[in-house]
């Protein structure tokens, strides 16, 4: 029986997935020090272009170089406006979207800016210069003397943007999506999920603005809404905008303001909307803190609840915007997980992350019609922990060594290693 993963998704502006797997965006830290896409990185994507994917998302593309997640991030080195007035970057870039798609995998860019959440020294905006943010609300890791040390050493403190600094922002993502447009990506993914700028904007804890940038769920929304109209104006027809949104951090109390801020980045004409969940002072992204592993004789009924992390509210979002094309990420490593996602109407595209950093082509593996569910899968552990590490109340600790470990097992593909799971 054919699997309904099998399926090819038409996306509203007529890109064509040609299945329902998607590798969905993880850290790769490949960047050199201009933040330019490397070799390695390269290397990478041919390795995930050859996996049989129906789409790929890449990790984040900061767009802004001086605000950055990580040191090695990839970043657009200045302002962008033709590929005529800079054919050396949209070269650079071109060899990027080719590795990605030349074996017939749409490649998908995931435009990100950190705001408060850019690691002091990561960008050319200087060690002691502070972040920036829709309002100074400092991060914290956790509510210990410890966390708020090991934040206040980590974190600069953010100050709040002017209303020019934000539609400068604005303006760096519209020229970002310019250039991976013209470069020959597929689309953009504008990040606002995981505690990144875009999610500050729309959270109200991080959002204290009284001005047209805040105040309101709507107003709070105009800022990605402003992306998303003026990136319309400069990308083809056929490019596609997703959107990752943040869920399981989102409290009850602010369900409803969730709910419409969907509402508006529907009629705002996304062409999808994907779903995780979790920050840096809380990774829900990373799923379950326990290391205990399911056991192989559980029904294929119950894998939906253990590897969806966020499935409950995909479910609601399909409910109430059953035409939205949803991408569920977070925890899929079965056959019968993601099937059970599909077959519950839950979303349209499962997105998936680790297995990928070690199996680069996962979705063959998972697509093998000769193989019975329950061999079709790639259960893994949690990434193990020195006992002294384990002493620290500190939830980023665990979640940064997840990202870690499968960092370094997209490293070693990219210079032709082999990879493995966590013992």
């Amino acid at each position: 029986m054919v699997s309904p993963l099998s399926d090819a998704i038409k996306l509203p502006c007529g890109l064509v997935l040609p299945n329902r797997l998607a590798k969905a965006a993880m850290a790769e830290m490949l960047a050199d020090w201009d933040h330019n896409p490397t070799p390695d990185l390269i290397e990478v994507y041919n390795q995930w272009g050859q996996g049989g994917w129906g789409a790929i998302l890449t990790g984040n593309v900061q767009v802004d170089i001086n605000h950055l997640g990580s040191p090695f991030d990839t970043a657009p080195p200045s302002t962008y406006t033709t590929a005529d007035q800079s054919p050396t970057l949209v070269q650079s870039w071109a060899k990027y979207a080719e590795a990605c798609q030349q074996h017939g995998t749409p490649a998908i860019v995931q435009l990100c800016h950190p705001g408060r959440q850019s690691f002091r020294g990561a960008g050319k905006r200087g060690l002691f210069a502070s972040t920036v943010a829709p309002s100074a609300v400092p991060l914290r890791i956790g509510e210990g003397w410890v966390e708020c040390v090991l934040s206040k050493v980590a974190f600069p403190a953010p100050r709040e943007m002017s209303r020019g600094e934000v539609e400068g922002v604005v303006g760096q993502f519209v020229d970002a999506a310019r250039l991976m447009a013209d470069a020959g990506f597929s689309g953009v993914e504008l990040h606002g999920a995981h505690g990144y700028l875009i999610d500050q904007f729309l959270n109200p804890k991080t959002n204290l603005r009284t001005d047209e940038y805040g105040g309101s769920v709507e107003k709070r929304t105009k800022f990605v809404l402003d992306i998303i109209s003026e990136t319309r104006k400069v990308v083809p027809a056929k490019f596609a905008i997703g959107v990752k949104l943040n869920s399981a951090d989102h409290s009850s109390v602010n369900f409803e303001d969730t709910m419409t801020q969907i509402r508006l980045l529907n009629e705002a004409g996304i062409d999808f909307l994907e779903v995780s969940g979790g920050s840096y002072s809380d990774p829900k992204m990373m799923g379950p803190t326990t290391t205990q592993q399911p056991e192989q004789s559980q029904q294929p009924t119950r894998t939906a609840a253990r590897e969806a992390f966020f499935l409950s509210f995909a479910t609601e979002t399909r409910t109430r915007f059953p035409n939205l094309i949803l991408m569920l990420t977070g925890g899929f490593r079965t056959r019968a997980g993601a099937e059970d996602a599909i077959k519950q109407n839950a979303c349209d595209v499962i997105g998936i992350g680790r297995p990928a950093a070690i199996n680069p082509k996962f979705p063959q593996f998972l697509l093998d019609e000769s193989l019975p569910d329950g061999e079709a899968g790639l259960p893994l552990k949690k990434v193990g922990l020195p006992w002294y590490v384990r002493l620290l109340p500190i939830k980023a600790v665990g979640a940064g060594a997840e990202s870690m470990y499968y960092g370094n097992q997209i490293k070693r593909i990219g210079k032709g290693l082999t990879t493995s799971a966590p013992a």
